[in-house]
């Protein structure tokens, strides 16, 4: 075993990465393994390796402290080998892995606070390269902090053109005869006569995931990888529990050493027929026994909710499952489950025929801060046609919508908020209103702030009757973005509002008197 890259110093929370060379015959998948643990005076990690083509072996380490480290990698195939290597401080931007606080909320590893404004691009990472770049330069014009995207092509409506590379060798069907017409009326046949190896892994679809990870990680924005789906045509979604334990086993041992990794087990877990909630629990085990720094974890339903209280979930990836509520459950979902709620997916803006995306960006922010105020979070995605057939929710590229800029602004506000989270409260039967998470709206105790939305209602003015003390009010016209002062208020309050759709109130307490 001939070692090929050996860095001598990594930043924290960085990807260290050792190389090796070994046996390319036979099928290195299957026929041989390597790992290596790793030693610091705070840490002792043990990591499986993967096989990255061309008889290269690749073992991969976030460290999580500062100071001197020895990896000594074993394998099947060599003589062991032991190297040292310095930690130091980590670069700029750098938090750490995602956590969970105060229940319902998340924050950064090194204790700074993250608000969640996801978006969805299921398939971008398979497209031609200007398109990838065009995805990320949208990305640094947007509020989005965490993404969702597939590890496996995807084949459904504004699917139908092949993806630049596949996960295993082989060759795929012919998708020629498939129209957006005849797939949404059934009318041609599934013969799936597809020529791969699920037993060989292409190395070079993982590079392109490796390459989006990285690049999202520099730009600041979390990587909701989904690990699984159910829209192929190509056999994935119908492995063998034997070839799924290789697929999963390879995927943890390449991304796992990136901080900004996030797991789904599924998209839509529920229509993937071939799988059982025995064949889930038993991904969730590896990830358990295979990921040695503790993503979080979820997985997301179609119409079928998980049981989301499985100690393995760390936070609910939530799809809609009510024709016309959506975030407004995201309160009774926190009740049920404990845990953060993140309404990933609530439809998406654009004017595609399926009403899970034609919703307007009106509604789509609408939504945003329905579920802000009911203490969780909202995913956003766009499907507006396009002579090409790009789709962001898919394919990325640009933006054609009205919601991002005003998840901007939410963004801005959402910066002023009190470290550790919102919870909702029953302030008011017409509105959805929030304090701080830990603070209360009993006896003597006045939160220091309150956020009160009243959505598409448009009242001309507000009676509110405040707790304890004086209140400075501000006026938060979300769609137009702006914060307006109306002043302080103290007890039963009279707030002359703009008569508007889209309001929020948001009170801040100015003393305690």
């Amino acid at each position: 075993m001939k070692l090929l890259n050996c860095p001598e110093t990594i930043a924290k929370w960085g990807v260290y990465e050792l190389s090796v060379a070994g046996p390319a015959d036979g099928n290195p998948f299957l026929d041989h393994w390597v790992r290596a643990d790793f030693a610091g005076e705070n840490e002792k990690v043990t990591v499986d390796g993967f096989y990255d083509g061309e008889g290269i072996y690749k073992v991969r380490f976030m460290p999580s402290f500062e100071g001197a480290y020895t990896a000594v990698i074993t394998s099947d195939f060599g003589e062991e080998l032991r190297v040292g290597f310095h930690v130091t401080a980590p670069q700029e931007g750098n938090h750490g892995p995602m956590r969970v606080t105060n229940n319902y909320h998340f924050v950064y590893e090194d204790g700074t606070p993250y608000f969640s404004i996801g978006t969805t691009c299921y398939a971008w990472v398979f497209q031609k390269e200007e398109l990838r770049r065009q995805t990320l330069e949208q990305l640094k014009d947007s509020a989005f902090n965490k993404i969702r995207f597939c590890l496996m092509p995807k084949h459904y409506i504004h699917n139908l053109v092949d993806p630049v590379t596949f996960p295993y060798e082989g060759t795929p069907i012919d998708r020629s005869h498939i129209t957006e017409e005849n797939f949404m009326t059934g009318n041609w046949p599934y013969d799936y006569d597809n020529h791969f190896d699920y037993t060989r892994l292409n190395p070079e679809h993982f590079r392109l995931l490796d390459e989006a990870i990285a690049s999202l990680g520099e730009l600041g924005i979390e990587a909701d990888l989904i690990v699984m789906h159910p829209y192929d045509c190509w056999g994935f979604s119908k492995m063998t529990r034997q070839q799924d334990d290789l697929y999963w086993n390879y995927v943890v041992a390449r991304f796992a050493a990136y901080r900004n990794v996030w797991w789904s087990l599924a998209n839509e877990w529920d229509l993937l027929r071939e799988k059982t909630v025995d064949d889930w629990e038993h991904y969730a085990q590896i990830l358990i026994d295979k990921d040695p720094y503790r993503h979080l974890r979820s997985i997301h339903n179609c119409i079928q909710v998980y049981d989301h209280t499985r100690p393995w979930i760390t936070h609910c990836s939530m799809q809609r499952t009510d024709l016309y509520k959506t975030t407004e459950l995201a309160g009774e979902y926190r009740v049920r489950y404990g845990k953060p709620i993140v309404m990933d997916e609530v439809a998406y803006e654009g004017n595609i025929e399926q009403g899970w995306g034609n919703i307007t960006g009106e509604e789509m922010i609408r939504r945003f801060w329905e579920g802000i105020c009911n203490g969780g979070y909202v995913g956003h995605g766009e499907t507006y046609i396009d002579p090409e057939d790009i789709l962001w929710w898919s394919h990325g590229g640009k933006l054609h919508g009205t919601s991002n800029e005003r998840l901007k602004f939410l963004a801005e506000f959402a910066k002023t908020l009190p470290e550790g989270g919102l919870k909702p409260v029953k302030m008011a039967w017409d509105a959805s209103c929030a304090v701080p998470e830990g603070e209360m709206m009993t006896g003597q105790e006045s939160p220091s702030l309150i956020l009160m939305y009243l959505g598409f209602n448009r009242p001309s003015f507000r009676l509110w009757t405040l707790p304890e003390g004086s209140y400075q009010i501000d006026i938060i016209d979300t769609w137009d973005m702006t914060i307006t002062c109306a002043g302080v208020f103290k007890g039963f309050s009279h707030i002359d509002l703009p008569g508007k759709q889209y309001i929020a109130l948001c009170a801040h307490r100015v003393d305690a008197d």
